[in-house]
């Protein structure tokens, strides 16, 4: 019922944009069908402003004495809490790709796209082990729960976590966009030693001691 409850306030600031904590609870009331404090829906609106999907915006002077009331709205991070069709769009996008252009044309969109990623990035001037911990940094950004490690040979990339998952199984054009990204972002072009959409526990990457420079 808690985690019910706090849906129900994202719900409503969805529909309504705002809304104080005396109109949080009047709209609980009629979604759930019992009473609810004004304590509760505050002990809620707390965790959620924890989690920061929403925020306090300003505050509502009352028609009747007391003080002002916070209005409540929704952050931009609320967003993937509520339904999307993203995953089919993006399916029939990739699918229309590949039907409508070549192979070769296909690999340069994607390409592209990598390299802007890797263009917005903004890689500064590092040395190896410090460029490593800036790419890291950014993966993790990005959803890829990266880390590297260290060998005699060289460095171990992995990213343990895949942001395409459900889609990338079906779509290998999008392992070879991560490739390339990968690539830029680290200035040269890594092995690839394994990868989640071949069923394994991580994409690695290893790089040569002599290859990782400062760029």
């Amino acid at each position: 019922m808690m985690q019910e409850t706090r849906q129900y306030v994202l719900d409503i600031l969805r529909e309504k944009s705002q809304a104080t904590v005396d109109e949080l609870v009047s709209n609980l009331e009629q979604r759930r069908g019992t009473p609810i404090t004004a304590v509760t829906v505050r002990h809620h609106l707390n965790e959620l402003l924890k989690e920061q999907l929403i925020t306090t915006a300003e505050l509502k002077h009352r028609n009747s004495p007391g003080r002002p009331q916070h209005v409540y709205v929704l952050t931009e991070a609320a967003r993937d809490h509520f339904p999307n069709n993203y995953q089919p769009l993006v399916n029939h996008l990739l699918e229309q790709l590949a039907t409508s252009l070549t192979n070769t044309q296909v690999n340069v969109l994607f390409e592209g796209i990598a390299d802007r990623m890797a263009a917005d990035a903004s890689v500064p001037f590092l040395s190896p082990i410090e460029r490593l911990d800036f790419v890291v940094r950014y993966l993790n950004e990005h959803g890829y729960n990266a880390k590297w490690e260290q060998n005699n040979d060289g460095f171990l990339l992995h990213t343990s976590n895949c942001p395409y998952h459900q889609i990338a199984e079906n779509n290998r054009m999008l392992c070879e966009m991560d490739m390339r990204l990968v690539s830029s972002l680290l200035g040269v072009a890594p092995r690839l030693l394994a990868r989640i959409s071949d069923g394994d526990a991580a994409c690695s990457y290893f790089i040569p001691n002599a290859t990782l420079v400062v760029t």
